[in-house]
């Protein structure tokens, strides 16, 4: 006879808490059905002996149970969301849709309405008929998140597809060549829509008439694929394709979120770049044309901006790759803080491929121009359905009676095309990303501040060089220049480059020669200070390298002005310095473009260096003749307000080019305070104030 083990306080708590207790033998079953609990089992006759005062003592609070002490699983249930849960299962729990719904062309899930004028709502429409699931396929084509090929094709409130292609519904069902089902089926959907959202639907009749809009029902007006534009606060605007929106609630404040694309270039082709762009929400009614962001068809010029954006676009894609141009206006700079707005002028380089490439600069993502994902069918896809653009097309978002459906036509184009669409051209970003010369810095410029350069022809002629030294600059750079991959060292990738080294006394015209040789050649000039490398060796390397990269890429020519700082003799007691140079020999010997260095401490330059030299120029103390040259071409247009022995005489006095420079400009800005012409008498009054400050200086 086989005894029991269980503990008669374990099965007394199991029937407590309403579980059978199933004792383990030769005649019992494994277990009960699990995660849910097993029916409590009670002796009849210990049924009807109950007295009242085992009732009570039954009703009475139980001893709490440690949570999560029993391995087991139980279930609760509710039948809707707004019912409290109830350990109790509800006694209907056959399924709503089943062999009682399966013949019908929609099935209409109704819920109770928050709205106090109806008793209940639509939830959402399932759609069954297969020739209405047809007919979807094409009224909804290219919509985002729908895929109407699904066995179980569910589209909930407030509907948007619906609403957006309404217009394409009605002329749908004009077709005289529609079979009998498909127009019974449709007519019948379209019958429920009209009943179900017909307030919203007047609502945006009513808005396409009048140009106004809600915040409440601004989703009605932004049709997926629909052209968008939004205005920067420089007066700019951007044309986007939207792909999606929705409502967002934050702590910072409400607003309709609009995940839209534009045409990028990230530096090796272009493709479909994705961004976020707000409408804050707003009260009332308000002028469609006066939003933040508002589909192109309702712009009150839409025509006219249509082509500006088309005219800009195609300035954009001509300055894909890497151009050298000049730059005045608003430039986005990327900080610790975020990106700011900086002013830039000057000369720049527009280079996203490089740009890219830095450190701390914001990458461009982009997906393939050509690219044919289909959206699925519950959520918004990120995968784009390349749209062509027809000029005559109009507009762009079709009003509710139209059957038009905004960019549909297909379009194929290659990873990098060398032409694109008007459409695409419209949608094109006014965003530049490449590198200021003036400032030294990796910033974002705007397209409409993009202009040509303005050469100075006269640079290299006003350069105080003798003439046979000046050709030979010249030549050298244009030679190098045009046949920088012809010549190789034993090693490959070696002496590819052409280094000239200027020495000289300040303000001889050692920096100049080189900025005449870039204006002449209508090159980039880099130049490259000590500030730009910072003071590590291993921060000295990294940056070197890129710079002589990036400087070779755009065929600029590079300066090292005061090169002494970086290429001093090495000695046994500084090893950092002798690490730096060895840096500095190394990667000049692998640079592929023209090199100049400056110095007025020529005798300090480590003697391995100046092996790597192949021209040395010296420039002597400038003289009379010389000096008399630079006073004219300083003074320049005010030159009749001088006497020839009047320029004799200044040309006498011992500056160099520098200094004239600087005594000119502030000449020039006296004679602006006395509203008159540069004359002597102004640059004598300098002088006579350079000279005296001179003279206390050393007296002090």
């Amino acid at each position: 006879m086989s005894q029991s083990t269980e503990s008669p306080g374990l099965e007394a708590l199991a029937n407590h808490l309403g579980y059978t207790f199933v004792r383990k033998d030769a005649s019992s079953s494994a277990s009960s059905t699990v995660g849910e609990p097993a029916a409590k089992v009670e002796d009849p006759e210990a049924s009807s002996n109950k007295d009242a005062g085992q009732e009570a003592k039954e009703d009475a609070p139980k001893k709490d149970v440690p949570p999560g002490s029993f391995t087991s699983a139980t279930n609760i249930y509710r039948g809707s969301p707004d019912d409290s849960w109830t350990a109790k299962q509800p006694e209907d729990t056959e399924p709503a849709e089943g062999k009682d719904t399966i013949g019908h062309a929609v099935v209409l899930r109704q819920q109770k309405s928050k709205d106090s004028r109806k008793g209940y709502e639509i939830h959402s429409i399932v759609v069954q008929s297969q020739a209405l699931k047809t007919a979807l396929s094409d009224i909804l084509d290219s919509y985002p998140g729908v895929y109407c090929n699904l066995d179980r094709l569910v589209f909930k409130a407030p509907f948007a597809p619906f609403i957006h292609r309404w217009g394409a519904i009605l002329k749908y069902l004009e077709n005289d060549a529609l079979d009998q089902v498909t127009r019974d089926h449709m007519t019948l959907l379209r019958d429920i829509l009209q009943k179900e959202c017909a307030e919203t639907i007047k609502a945006l009749e009513n808005y396409v008439d009048h140009g106004v809009v809600t915040y409440e029902h601004a989703w009605t007006i932004f049709q997926p694929d629909a052209v968008v534009v939004s205005s920067t606060g420089l007066g700019e605007h951007i044309a986007f394709r939207l792909k999606s929106a929705s409502y967002q609630e934050t702590d910072e404040g409400n607003f309709f979120n609009l995940k839209c694309q534009s045409v990028e270039w990230n530096g090796k082709s272009f493709g479909w770049s994705t961004e976020s762009v707000k409408l804050p929400e707003f009260e009332g009614i308000q002028p469609i044309g006066e939003l933040r962001i508002l589909p192109l068809a309702f712009h009150p010029k839409k025509e006219h901006l249509k082509h500006a954006l088309i005219e800009r676009g195609k300035r954009f894609a001509a300055l894909s790759g890497y151009h050298y141009r000049s730059y005045d206006g608003p430039a986005i700079e990327r900080t610790d803080d975020g990106n700011i707005l900086v002013q830039s002028k000057g000369r720049i380089i527009i280079d996203t491929d490089s740009f890219c490439k830095q450190p701390y600069q914001c990458k461009v993502y982009t997906v393939p121009l050509n690219s044919k994902v289909k959206a699925k069918a519950t959520t918004h896809d990120d995968g784009d359905q390349e749209d062509g653009y027809d000029s005559n097309d109009e507009p762009f978002w079709y009003p509710l009676s139209e059957n038009k459906t905004a960019l549909s036509a297909k379009e194929k184009s290659g990873p990098e095309p060398a032409k694109l669409s008007d459409y695409q051209y419209m949608l094109c970003t006014p965003i530049l990303r490449g590198y200021s010369l003036t400032v030294k810095k990796w910033l974002s410029f705007y397209i409409d501040y993009v202009q040509a350069i303005k050469w100075n022809r006269n640079a290299f002629d006003n350069l105080v060089l003798p003439a046979a030294q000046k050709k030979l600059v010249l030549a050298l750079s244009k030679t190098q220049a045009a046949t920088a991959n012809s010549f190789d060292d034993v090693i490959a990738g070696k002496g590819k480059g052409m280094i000239l080294l200027l020495s000289g006394p300040p303000g001889v015209g050692k920096t100049l020669t080189a900025e005449a040789v870039s204006e002449n050649m209508k090159v980039p000039l880099y130049m490259l200070s000590a500030g730009d490398l910072g003071t590590r060796p291993d921060d000295v390397e990294y940056n070197l390298n890129n710079i002589l990269e990036i400087v070779a890429k755009w065929k600029a020519i590079l300066l090292i002005d005061e090169c002494d700082v970086f290429l001093e003799a090495r000695s046994v007691h500084d090893l950092a310095r002798n690490r730096l140079v060895s840096i500095f020999l190394r990667l000049l010997e692998y640079y592929k473009g023209t090199l100049f260095l400056t110095t007025n401490r020529v005798e300090n330059i480590d003697a391995a260096f100046q092996s790597r030299i192949h021209v040395h120029i010296k420039y002597a103390d400038l003289t009379s003749r010389s000096r008399r040259r630079i006073w004219s071409s300083f003074i320049g247009p005010t030159l009749s307000g001088f006497e020839a022995s009047e320029l004799d005489e200044l040309a006498e006095v011992p500056l160099n080019g520098r200094q004239i420079k600087n005594l000119v400009k502030t000449a020039q800005l006296l004679a602006l305070e006395d509203g008159k012409f540069l004359t002597k008498d102004h640059i004598d009054m300098v002088l006579a104030i350079e000279k005296g400050f001179g003279e206390d200086e050393q007296e002090d």
